[in-house]
């Protein structure tokens, strides 16, 4: 894949964008073939091992669909990211696919985009940001993740009225941080478990962080039922960790998201429980009949899972236990 280091800025209009995600839609898509698109994806690194996923899973949808894409690593700098969104049209670009660094500059990006449409992929600007079938989100709804590990946490336990309860976050800010630390929560108090949060704390998407926090955890003398960690990575940190403290995760059941080969084979192994496949196929796929239909004028209607309003395309996560880990091997 090509890199792209030529950046240059351009001027700036102001624009207006509406609010509000709707309810999916599943029908089929009908987006017409890719020949003439010529695709710019931006990520901030390709080095977590979902984005990689993502990144590979993007252009493998373009080369399938006849497609050009090109690939950027921004190594996290917002100021390259608003300097290649705003070269892209002068490049021959007709879409840019970005997962933005930081999704609270989406109205930056917007507005240095000029004509050209994104889709914001693995960091979700808010509602407010997205207009319909020119600035859209195309992935999973991170609140899915978080309700589908809570719900099997209390199945697991058999609807306990209380938990003592650790959460590892990811990124501070990330629109999955947020989604699904925020649905766990929910989830526990709407099914009438008064969850107690003995700790509660940022792991970044790290093995080495959560284990090390874990410790941390260990020095305050709690007990602890179950664990909920944003990521698979952060989930088999703990299990280390648990192994180091002898803390039994047979009973104690520690859950992840992403349903990587690393936490899967955890689960087959009877370590880790629960995991909720994020499809990076799925979504590489969907960004990028999208990035075809608005790069030439045309809507995500008929796409799959794209949501009424036009805004956003959430493509569901799937529960992973050990009764059907062996699927996602």
């Amino acid at each position: 894949m090509k890199k792209i280091i030529t950046v240059l800025l351009t001027g700036l209009l102001l624009v207006t964008v509406i609010a509000g995600c709707g309810a999916a839609s599943g029908s089929t898509a009908s987006t017409g073939g890719g020949g003439k698109a010529k695709i710019l994806l931006i990520m901030n690194d390709v080095t977590d091992t979902f984005r990689g996923q993502l990144a590979d899973a993007v252009t493998s949808a373009a080369t399938s669909s006849g497609a050009t894409v090109d690939l950027v690593e921004t190594g996290g700098s917002v100021e390259m990211e608003a300097e290649l969104v705003a070269t892209a049209a002068s490049k021959g670009y007709t879409a840019i696919i970005l997962r933005p660094s930081d999704a609270s500059t989406a109205l930056q990006m917007n507005v240095a985009a000029g004509n050209l449409p994104i889709i914001y992929v693995n960091n979700q600007p808010s509602d407010e940001h997205l207009t319909a079938d020119k600035y859209i989100y195309a992935g999973s709804s991170e609140e899915q993740a978080g309700q589908l590990q809570a719900e099997y946490v209390l199945k697991k336990l058999g609807n306990p009225s209380s938990l003592n309860v650790i959460i590892f976050e990811g990124e501070q800010g990330h629109s999955a941080t947020i989604g699904r630390t925020n649905a766990v929560v929910k989830t526990l108090k709407e099914n009438g478990c008064n969850a107690t949060y003995v700790f509660k704390d940022y792991a970044n998407w790290s093995d080495a962080e959560a284990e090390y926090k874990l410790g941390i955890f260990m020095k305050t003398g709690q007990s602890v039922d179950a664990v909920f960690c944003n990521n698979d990575t952060m989930a088999l940190g703990v299990i280390s960790g648990m192994k180091k403290y002898g803390l039994d995760y047979t009973k104690i059941p520690v859950c992840g998201v992403d349903a990587t080969a690393d936490g899967c084979e955890s689960i087959s192994s009877g370590e880790m429980a629960f995991t909720v496949l994020q499809s990076a196929a799925g979504q590489g796929a969907s960004a990028v009949k999208a990035a075809i239909a608005l790069g030439s004028g045309g809507t995500i209607e008929g796409i799959d899972y794209a949501t009424e309003d036009h805004k956003c395309i959430y493509v569901p996560f799937e529960a992973v236990d050990a009764s059907n880990v062996s699927q996602y091997k």
